[in-house]
């Protein structure tokens, strides 16, 4: 393995959550008077954490979004993802070779530590993640596309920058993952390959991972 320590990104990497939680955005938003798409949801927040949401609402309106906004939209996704929620394909299959060979991996998402654990324990991942290898961006100041996030969970695994890979599906991520000085797997299952230029490499199934990182 040429890495010593393999990051995940969350949501659309571990699991298949971002067609839901978009659908389910775009709806709320709609339903508050901002018109969005799914399409709209997928290209503008795809990948961000919750601030960024209410801050591009607020620049683009000049409203903000109501306090209760984060409690009323997980409380849909939630109850959607109990319904509906899946494992990536093949992911399943490569935390066990990363377990098997003994190489570190972690999880560095923008959602919260609720989320990620609803969603892990929707689809059996938990397993996988013990808490000491679960990062949120509420972890840190500042979520992606800001580096915060993967430097802080690389220094809590004790694994310098350059020796970290990150996987992500986001350009966000992407672009957190180069300022943070580390190598980034692009998954482009859901985001075209395009928008994620700035990867070390570019992977379309999640079962090629494992290899690839050899």
């Amino acid at each position: 393995m040429r890495y010593d320590l393999v990051i995940f990104d969350n949501d659309g990497v571990l699991v298949d959550s971002e067609p839901i939680s978009n659908r389910y955005l775009a709806a709320y938003l709609t339903e508050l008077g901002h018109p969005t798409s799914y399409e709209d949801s997928i290209r503008d927040y795809m990948g961000s954490a919750m601030h960024r949401i209410h801050e591009l609402v607020l620049e683009r309106t000049g409203r903000r979004l109501p306090e209760d906004f984060d409690d009323v939209f997980h409380g849909r996704v939630f109850a959607a993802f109990e319904r509906e929620l899946q494992p990536v394909a093949g992911v399943a299959g490569v935390l066990e070779k990363l377990a098997a060979d003994g190489v570190p991996y972690c999880v560095g998402s923008s959602g919260s530590h609720e989320r990620i654990r609803v969603g892990h324990r929707v689809t059996g991942l938990d397993r996988w993640f013990a808490d000491e290898r679960i990062f949120s961006s509420q972890d840190v100041g500042r979520g992606k596309p800001a580096p915060d996030l993967f430097l802080y969970a690389a220094e809590r695994m004790g694994v310098e920058p350059g020796r970290c890979v990150v996987v992500e599906d986001s350009p966000l991520g992407v672009q957190a993952a180069v300022a943070a000085g580390m190598d980034v797997y692009g998954f482009t299952a859901m985001t075209p390959a395009a928008k994620l230029a700035g990867a070390t490499q570019l992977f379309s199934d999640m079962g090629e991972l494992a290899d690839l990182l050899v």
